[in-house]
């Protein structure tokens, strides 16, 4: 099950607001506010999935050892056309 903590690192990893994953995930933006809450509010397992979905979609790793919970950023597509001369490494 991933955590607030985990969908708010994901999403500043993407570098996408509340908004922007609320959309993309079809779930209603409090839902939202909700799962990424610190007080630990109840969330529909449904939203939690279509929100790990989402994530997941766009390249989000979710990690869970025993270590700790994290999330990873696979597959970074660079934002910026590169420029003549320069390499990109994909």
């Amino acid at each position: 099950m991933i955590t607030g903590r985990q969908v708010r690192a994901a999403r500043a990893l993407l570098n996408w607001t509340q908004e922007m994953l609320a959309e993309k995930a079809l779930v209603a933006l409090t839902a939202l506010k909700r799962l990424e809450s610190e007080r630990g509010l109840q969330v529909h397992e449904g939203t939690r999935d279509q929100v790990r979905r989402a994530l997941e979609t766009a390249g989000v790793l979710f990690i869970d050892s025993d270590r700790g919970r994290g999330v990873m950023l696979l597959n970074e597509i660079p934002t910026q056309p590169a420029r003549r001369g320069s390499r990109v490494l994909i």
